[in-house]
């Protein structure tokens, strides 16, 4: 029986990706699931593919660099389709290249995708979670939360303040049985590595001998989502840093957490 039968999960990121994949998973294991972001037509594509299987499925376009849009999001979805038990932050930007030379407005937009919608989603979906009971907010860092990497300042700095953001949350939302929790993946066989938006159409460069598929993490997150709410330790900094570093531990966390520190 689907574990998510009937629950309102948001995934952000959900036209392409990692954000796409988890929103299927989600969807097969029976969440209403609402797609959030920038492209309409990404979102629709998604949502038909979640319902041609059977699913649950509704857009919210929003640009999350807009604080307002975001918020606006979630109100939306609350009012049409009820309060979300599930959030998952995995829509992500970069403004790649040597940090004196990175635009004070491209650095912003950075900032606001990548650290201020989390927050602003977070701060919308706490009151709903708290009220049901529970939930599950998981944002997605990555292994550049962990070590900063040559020309890539604004999205090393967003994905450590990520995990900040995430210890504050856990400890805010343990309680009142709100579970938080932050993935680190490695590389993903995605288009991600295309910096340039209009070149993400293309294959990917990423072979899957070197790459983690995005399906792998994202029932790695399918799996955090259902999980009991007390595993992974009793304690909220003990739930906040799950890492996935290579392919073997994506296709292993499906059925039980990789490493927990």
């Amino acid at each position: 029986m689907p574990e998510l039968k009937g629950q309102v999960a948001v995934v952000t990121g959900a036209s392409s990706g990692l954000g796409e994949a988890t929103a299927v998973r989600l969807g097969q294991l029976g969440a209403r699931v609402a797609l959030l972001a920038r492209s309409e037509a990404g979102l629709d594509r998604v949502a038909a593919r979640i319902s041609g299987s059977g699913g649950a499925a509704f857009t919210l376009p929003a640009d999350l660099a807009d604080p307002d849009a975001a918020v606006a999001a979630i109100e939306r979805l609350v009012s049409g389709s009820g309060p979300p038990r599930v959030l998952v932050n995995a829509a992500a930007t970069d403004a790649p290249g040597p940090a004196e030379e990175v635009p004070v407005a491209d650095w912003q937009r950075v900032m606001a995708v990548n650290l201020t919608a989390p927050f602003l989603l977070s701060r919308a979906v706490f009151p709903h979670m708290r009220a049901a009971g529970g939930g599950t907010i998981v944002n997605v860092s990555s292994v550049t939360g962990r070590r900063g990497w040559v020309n890539a300042s604004a999205y090393c700095a967003t994905k450590f303040g990520l995990t900040g953001l995430t210890q504050a949350l856990a400890a805010e939302g343990a309680p009142h049985s709100i579970r938080v929790v932050c993935l680190y993946p490695g590389a993903m066989a995605t288009h991600w590595g295309t910096w340039n938006p209009a070149d993400r159409g293309q294959p990917s460069r990423a072979g899957p001998e070197d790459a983690l598929r995005p399906e792998d993490v994202a029932g790695y997150i399918a799996w955090l989502v259902c999980a009991p709410a007390d595993r992974g330790g009793g304690r909220p900094d003990l739930r906040t840093r799950l890492a996935l570093t290579d392919r073997r531990v994506a296709s292993s966390s499906t059925t039980r957490p990789a490493r927990v520190e």
